[in-house]
């Protein structure tokens, strides 16, 4: 049986996991994510020696995957702010560390592309699915086909920034973005901590505490427009809800699950897509964006779609690979 090694690196920790190809994982481990280029570097190449050397992972396939303007072809990441890199070449530093060649990819990318090698058994595999990541910002992607979906500079799926939900002020400069409404960040604003009375604002709203209530009705109305939103602008069958929200568990999915059926109870447009039915919850303990940068290793760049290079020229791609 092969195996692959998937390398997440988060904005607070990194995560290294060896993987074979039936999904059983055969090690994990992680480690405060690294600060700056050399210290991101670090971190992960320490880690995913740590992992080889103890499951005896020689010669696996390796993939890794960071938050930013990621490129597979060129291997190069930009803008990682909360890591510190304004840009890093990450394939070639990792390549060198690990004397193997390796694939990268953007984290929240690398998380869809997991969860849709993840799809349950008998599912389409031509079917496409949406990742919404609900982190201190919120982010999503979407693979079809087994083929993530890039858009310009690899764009597509920055729903967050939509400019669609209230007049709440956005760190991307733009007013009423989704993401001031369905994120760690707005939870936070819309329910302060000196304000709080039990750590999970359902188990407060529970209690009767009215701030976190409005807080969490916010919030699950604002996660519901995002699957609405991936539903109808990406033609996704089936939405999986991921990141450090997805913590939360049942009482956020029923909240946010109550929310569409209100959704499809106002327009019979909204109800004939049952997207109540198509949203899910990743169990938290899942290490999906390691699985998915793991498997984005062991297919190279066969993950990504083709596009064109400036010219109109497809960029090359290396003996026995294939773009799209």
């Amino acid at each position: 049986m092969t195996a692959a090694l998937g390398i997440d690196i988060g904005g607070t920790k990194t995560a290294v996991a060896l993987v074979a190809d039936d999904g059983t994982v055969q090690g994990l481990r992680s480690a405060p994510s690294g600060r700056g280029p050399a210290g991101v570097v670090d971190v992960a190449a320490a880690l995913a020696h740590e992992v080889l050397n103890s499951c005896g992972g020689g010669g696996a396939s390796v993939g890794a995957c960071m938050p930013g303007l990621v490129d597979p072809v060129t291997g190069w990441a930009r803008h990682a702010v909360n890591l510190g890199v304004d840009s890093l070449d990450l394939a070639g530093e990792l390549s060198t560390r690990l004397g193997a060649p390796v694939v990268v990819e953007n984290d929240v990318k690398a998380a869809a592309y997991g969860a849709w090698r993840m799809r349950p058994p008998g599912s389409a595999v031509g079917q496409a699915l949406a990742y919404l990541n609900l982190g201190t910002g919120l982010a999503s992607a979407v693979v079809r086909d087994g083929v993530v979906v890039r858009g310009i500079d690899g764009a597509a799926g920055e729903i967050g920034h939509l400019p669609i939900a209230g007049d709440a002020p956005c760190t991307c400069g733009q007013v009423g973005c989704l993401e001031t409404v369905a994120s760690g960040s707005a939870l936070a604003r819309l329910w302060p901590e000196g304000a709080r009375r039990a750590r999970d604002p359902f188990v407060a709203a529970a209690a009767g505490d009215a701030l976190a209530a409005a807080a969490v009705d916010v919030l699950c109305t604002g996660v519901g427009l995002a699957v609405q939103v991936l539903a109808l602008a990406s033609g996704a069958e089936r939405v999986v809800v991921g990141g450090g929200l997805s913590g939360l568990g049942g009482p956020l999915l029923d909240g946010v699950r109550a929310d569409l059926a209100r959704r499809a109870r106002g327009s019979r447009i909204i109800e004939a897509l049952d997207l109540a039915g198509r949203v899910e919850l990743l169990p938290p303990d899942v290490p999906v964006a390691a699985l998915g940068a793991a498997w984005i290793g062991g297919r190279g760049w066969s993950h990504v779609a083709a596009r064109p290079s400036a010219g109109g020229v497809r960029p090359a791609v290396p003996s026995g690979e294939r773009v799209g």
